[in-house]
């Protein structure tokens, strides 16, 4: 079998050409139907009588039920294979996001995205852990950030689509603009959930795709780097104090993601934008910058196999982009220019840490640690979108949800700086079969 570094890199770009882009799609459409409320939350309020306190509730609803069902998704992923289970949850999550359209008052608005979230659980940590499948850590970091980049991307191609939806189709057929933008984003996840069980293989052993010599070759790096790793067993990543701890570091991030994600298009109409296809454009900016750092991050990331100042120093980043945008609140330019950095410092830092569970954890281990890890962090998806709320109880500063969220993604930063182990910051730089594979971990 030939193991030299080009036909290693040849194969690894087959790889990478096979299941990235249709991945990266999958993960648009999921992260659309899940932060599309925030657009539908400019005529919702009105249209449902809603309040500030019951859009956040359920907009935050959304990520208890993820919690109670992320994990055991995650295990029956890998018990039924990702093609036919990543399939059930875009064609089950596009059904529930359409019928958002039957949202009539703030109860049916809590009951439908608690449903969502029970949809979508496990697809995020699913597609984590189809990852490990096929590329070693070494390899990681830039993949996972091609596919997380979607959330960047469904911003610059969302925001403005989901603005145009509700001024081109309010009150059309007698439907407000906010469930035309359910209907009409809630489609295409449907159509490509079913194109999932002709397109994705389970694992390398299924791909007609790829040749003999290819598959020995993928499966001997996967192999030779689960050695390495300590824990396999599904209690081994409940018992594991590194997944818990990493379950925390997630919490601060996704409050910091998901309190820009479900306000910023409220945060943009406050500077006088007119119609919502202006407001989307203006809210497409801070995610197109999000979409060129995280790359050009994890790239780096990934040549010199360190992770963990990588995340520290963006986070950092971010938190002092939310700061700045608060005291420049009333400069449209400037607020822009530090919500750009603020959603590069959360967005960009996804890729860089999500290679961090699998350094350590392999098997059924990886599936449900992965899995805790995604259901417990998500947990900050709920508080994101509150923290605007209850921030005004507490201040009249109409930047106070700002700083906190400021705040907390610096306790992130300094639990990633103080509590990874130093063996599993090593791990993830390691190349697990060769010397020369390792220097050539930077081409891929």
């Amino acid at each position: 079998m030939k193991t030299d570094e080009s036909f290693e890199t040849k194969t690894y770009h087959k790889v990478d050409l096979r299941l990235i882009p249709f991945l990266f799609l999958c993960y648009i459409l999921a992260y659309l139907d899940r932060v599309n409320v925030g657009f539908a939350k400019l005529q919702m309020l009105k249209d449902l009588s809603l309040s500030d306190a019951a859009f956040a509730a359920g907009a935050g609803i959304f990520f208890i039920g993820y919690f109670f069902f992320e994990v055991p998704s995650n295990i029956l992923l890998k018990k039924f294979g990702a093609r036919m289970w990543i399939a059930r949850i875009m064609v089950t999550w596009g059904i529930v996001s359409a019928c958002m359209v039957f949202v009539y008052d703030e109860w049916s608005f809590y009951v439908m995205r608690f449903i969502l979230g029970i949809a979508e659980a496990g697809f995020f940590p699913g597609v984590i852990f189809y990852l490990t499948l096929w590329y070693p850590s070494r390899l990681r970091a830039t993949r996972t950030a091609w596919f997380v980049s979607a959330i960047a991307v469904s911003g610059v191609i969302g925001n403005p689509i989901s603005g145009w939806i509700m001024d081109l189709f309010s009150g059309a057929m007698g439907l407000a603009g906010w469930q035309w933008l359910f209907i009409v984003e809630g489609i295409p996840s449907i159509i490509v959930g079913f194109w999932v069980i002709y397109y994705l293989d389970s694992s390398i052993e299924e791909s007609k795709w790829l040749t003999a010599e290819e598959k020995a070759m993928l499966a001997k790096n996967i192999v030779a780097e689960d050695k390495h790793k300590t824990e396999h067993k599904l209690m081994d990543a409940f018992k594991s104090g590194k997944v818990w701890v990493l379950c925390a570091i997630y919490f601060t991030l996704m409050i910091g993601l998901y309190g820009i994600a479900f306000w910023l298009p409220t945060i943009v109409k406050a500077f006088g934008i007119q119609g919502y296809f202006g407001v989307g454009v203006i809210t497409a900016i801070p995610y197109g910058v999000a979409v060129i750092g995280m790359i050009l991050l994890s790239r780096h990331s990934d040549k010199t196999g360190e992770r963990r100042l990588h995340y520290v120093y963006n986070v950092t980043a971010g938190a002092a982009g939310l700061v700045l945008s608060g005291v420049f609140a009333s400069n449209p330019v400037l607020a822009i220019i530090f919500l750009s950095i603020s959603t590069l410092g959360v967005i960009g830092s996804m890729p860089l840490f999500w290679p961090l569970p699998s350094a350590f954890l392999a098997g059924t281990a990886a599936a449900a640690g992965i899995g805790i890890v995604n259901s417990v962090g998500n947990l900050g998806g709920y508080f994101g979108p509150n923290i605007p709320v209850w921030a005004k109880l507490v201040s009249s500063d109409p930047s106070a949800a700002l700083y906190i969220i400021a705040g907390i993604l610096m306790v992130g930063a300094g639990l990633t700086y103080f509590y990874i182990p130093e063996t599993l910051r090593v791990r993830v730089g390691e190349a697990p079969v060769t010397s020369s594979a390792k220097a050539g971990a930077g081409k891929n």
